[in-house]
C-alpha cells in the first residue's frame, strides 16, 4: 500500500518553513542568497581561487568555505563586504 505524502506549500523562506523564527529566518535567507551571488561572481570571472583572495582580501581557505557553501562560517556583515569588495552594491529593500 503506498503512503500518503503531505504537501505544505512554501512561504517563500525554506528556512522559515523549517522553524526559524522570522528574524533570524530572514537573516539566514539574504546569507544564503549572498553566498549563491558570491560563489557565481567568482565562476562569471574565472576567478582561480588565488585570485578570488587578492580580489576579495580573505585568505585561500576562506574562499574555500565560500565556494563550497559553508555558510555556517560566514556573518551577513562579512558577506555583505566580500560582495563591496567584489564590485558590487548592495541594497535591502523592505516589503510592505
Amino acid at each position: 500500500m503506498l503512503k500518503k505524502e503531505r504537501v505544505i506549500k512554501s512561504s517563500g523562506n525554506v528556512f522559515l518553513d523549517m522553524g526559524f523564527e522570522p528574524a533570524e529566518a530572514q537573516v539566514l535567507a539574504l546569507r544564503a542568497d549572498l553566498m549563491v551571488r558570491l560563489r557565481r561572481l567568482i565562476e562569471k570571472r574565472g576567478w582561480t581561487q588565488v585570485e578570488a583572495v587578492r580580489e576579495l582580501g580573505i585568505a585561500q581557505s576562506r574562499v574555500s568555505d565560500l565556494t563550497n557553501g559553508k555558510w555556517e562560517k560566514f556573518s551577513l556583515d562579512m558577506l555583505v563586504t566580500l560582495a563591496v569588495r567584489g564590485g558590487k552594491k548592495v541594497k535591502l529593500a523592505l516589503a510592505a
